[in-house]
């Protein structure tokens, strides 16, 4: 599926299941906390935490998928093509870090243990 296609489809959900995209303050209040669960599960998972029993059950795939829907629906509702403006942001990342990752010492040698 294109970005292009994930905006449509969320577009299509939103307007035959889910009745009309919530306001974009409340969307981006449910994106604060879908990103809190991806966070919350990364520290579980590869971080220290120990689990509880709500987070039993819980795929990463899952919340970073809840994560994506929410950020669609602000895409789509405030007039972001998402396809677009990734290709945008790609080019200048490009740009502004075409040396400074290759040319970190913190970078080289690879991931440092934790």
């Amino acid at each position: 599926m294109t970005l292009e296609q994930a905006q449509a489809t969320v577009d299509e959900w939103i307007t035959t299941t889910g009745v009309r995209y919530f306001s974009e303050l409340t969307n981006m209040a449910i994106l604060t906390e879908e990103v809190g669960e991806v966070a919350r599960l990364i520290a579980r998972q590869y971080g220290e935490q120990s689990f509880k029993d709500s987070d039993r059950g819980r795929e990463l795939g899952d919340e970073l998928a809840d994560v994506l829907f929410v950020l669609i629906c602000l895409a789509n509702q405030t007039g972001v093509d998402l396809t677009d403006a990734l290709t945008r942001n790609l080019a200048k990342k490009t740009q502004r870090d075409a040396t400074r990752h290759r040319d970190n010492p913190k970078l080289a040698g690879g991931p440092t243990p934790a």
